[in-house]
């Protein structure tokens, strides 16, 4: 089982969502999509997990080596919506996350608003995709 994932970019934000699960089979596709996001943004990222139905340690641990590939970059990885079990334990070694309840919450944070957004996702993608111009990954 993999992920799908849809990166969204506005302004100076950008916000990666996952649906699937995050395991061990899952995180080189996850970290490819991270680098896709470090590729055309400039702002924060908000991992957003309201469609992740769960990860393993294994996908914890490509979560947090994300929060270091964007703090190198001069970005920092916010969280959203974290699964139920809330089992995300920093191990010390990365930067500070802040975790929000929802997306919601995390966008209005950053006053982010629809206009201006840029989107890409993987091939199945569940739900509607924005028509932007811009071709599926």
């Amino acid at each position: 089982m993999t992920i799908e994932w849809r990166y969204t970019v506005q302004k100076e934000l950008g916000v990666l969502s996952l649906a699937g699960f995050l395991g061990a089979e899952a995180v080189d596709r996850f970290t490819g999509a991270v680098g896709w996001a470090l590729a055309r943004g400039t702002g924060p990222v908000v991992l957003d997990l309201t469609s992740l139905r769960g990860w393993s340690v294994g996908g914890q641990l490509a979560v947090a080596d994300a929060a270091r590939r964007l703090a190198a970059e001069g970005r920092r990885l916010e969280l959203a919506a974290i699964p139920a079990d809330g089992s995300l334990v920093p191990d010390g070694t990365q930067p500070p996350l802040v975790v929000h309840c929802d997306l919601p919450t995390a966008l209005a944070a950053h006053e982010a608003g629809a206009e201006g957004q840029r989107e890409w996702c993987s091939d199945e993608w569940p739900g509607t995709r924005r028509s932007t111009g811009v071709p599926p990954a």
